[in-house]
């Protein structure tokens, strides 16, 4: 004959409830509320648009990737206050590690500014190191190739743009007076009134 399962006591401890398993009364521990962890969680959650405002206002791309990873953090912090356990795992593994790798990837790759030495000239290392300065200011990488270019540079030392955006940028730099002090110019390639070389050419 079986032996009668013991009752647990009911009326002590107002933090567990009593859940029927198998036939059997066994204690539960209450899940605690909200209220109990709220002093915990706003200061948490005030980070997040604080972030996202410096996010949004930060003109530096690498400054703006620390931020991005910072905002994913804070994210998956709030998350697993909340008892959202699969919801932070996501948000740490898809939106802060896998988004901030391919953010990182695609910096490397677009932030560059490819430059083409035309008619023979030779870029020496005194004007290499001033042009890379200058594109530091703009957060670019100075690059020299042949094909697809986004300046040609002509042993004048004139510097021609084909992105009416991107030579605004550059002539808003303080390396653009830099260059000019060097007897250097910087101008639209529409100025020129003729097709870059390498371009339109059978």
């Amino acid at each position: 004959m079986d032996r009668a399962q013991p009752r647990p006591d009911l009326t002590g401890d107002l933090e567990h409830l009593v859940r029927l398993r198998a036939g059997v009364l066994l204690p539960q521990t209450r899940v605690p509320a909200l209220n109990d962890s709220l002093a915990l969680l706003l200061p948490i959650a005030a980070l997040l648009p604080l972030t996202a405002a410096l996010l949004i206002l930060q003109r530096s791309p690498f400054q703006t990737l620390v931020l991005r990873g910072i905002l994913g953090a804070v994210a998956t912090l709030i998350y697993a206050l909340l008892g959202a356990a699969d919801v932070a795992l996501t948000e740490a593994l898809v939106g802060t590690l896998l988004s901030t790798t391919l953010y990182a990837i695609a910096l490397r790759s677009s932030m560059v500014f490819r430059l083409t030495l035309v008619d023979g000239s030779q870029l020496d290392d005194s004007r290499r190191a001033l042009l890379e300065q200058w594109m530091q200011q703009a957060y670019l990488r100075l690059e020299l190739v042949e094909d697809d270019p986004h300046g040609w540079l002509s042993p004048e030392g004139q510097l021609r743009i084909e992105s009416p955006r991107l030579l605004a940028q550059l002539d808003s730099l303080s390396g653009a007076g830099d260059w000019r002090a060097t007897g250097g110019e910087l101008v639209a390639l529409s100025d020129e009134g003729a097709t870059p070389p390498g371009r339109g050419q059978p």
